[in-house]
């Protein structure tokens, strides 16, 4: 078991949260690990953590040029062998048009981009990105997006509700027009998440809000009980 969980935090162009993605899991207590689009492997890592931005200028869709990255194809078999994989924003995006998430992110429906704190509410707390929280918890947490509408057609919506997929859902307002207040779900498999509100700007109490703790908290908890060899 790892003192410290070892955490990786993928680059691409464009990006531009990954040092806040970093600078939050050290303030939890993890070790993070800067990795670039180009790189074919990852680290050792007990998890991965793909962060929000603009990869590769969000060119023909957000996420959909990052997708080829090498990068992205190490953290595929990273994922299909269990290891835990959260995207955040952007990180979401390129998960969906990798094809590890269900569903797609499309404009907002106001056309606009929206900057603002949101509350989204805990659906689930049997996935390792929401553990440390209860279900029904509110965490207040800062969106900054232009395509983060969440759509799934009505067949697999409901066929993800009933697997338990949809893990948050804004309470109140919803920023984008996502299909059932969805604000992030998770994989069949329980081990890779997305979601489009950013945790990592909602951490350090001297910036505002903290709900992002939870999310990265539990993260950083349960990468720390995975055996990682240095």
């Amino acid at each position: 078991m790892s003192e410290r969980a070892r955490i990786a935090v993928v680059t691409f162009p464009g990006s531009n949260d990954d040092r806040d993605a970093c600078h939050a899991l050290e303030l939890l207590g993890a070790e993070p690990l800067a990795v670039w689009h180009g790189d074919a492997e990852l680290p050792p890592v007990g998890a991965v953590v793909l962060p929000g931005g603009f990869s590769y200028g969000d060119y023909l869709r957000a996420g959909a040029i990052a997708r080829f990255s090498p990068a992205m194809q190490a953290v595929a078999e990273f994922a299909a062998g269990g290891g835990l994989v959260l995207g955040i924003c952007n990180g979401f995006q390129v998960l969906c048009e990798a094809g590890l998430l269900p569903g797609v992110l499309r404009r907002n429906a106001s056309l606009d981009f929206v900057c603002q704190d949101v509350d989204v509410r805990v659906e689930r707390t049997d996935t390792p990105f929401t553990a440390t929280a209860a279900e029904g918890d509110v965490l207040t947490i800062p969106v900054k997006h232009g395509e983060g509408c969440w759509y799934a057609g009505a067949e697999l919506l409901a066929e993800l509700e009933a697997a338990g997929q949809i893990v948050l859902r804004y309470a109140g307002a919803n920023p984008n027009g996502s299909v059932a207040d969805v604000a992030g779900v998770v994989n069949r498999g329980r081990n890779v998440m997305g979601l489009m509100p950013h945790p990592e700007h909602a951490v350090d109490p001297l910036l505002g809000p903290t709900g992002g703790v939870a999310i990265l908290g539990s993260l950083v908890a349960a990468a720390s009980r995975i055996p990682v060899l240095a």
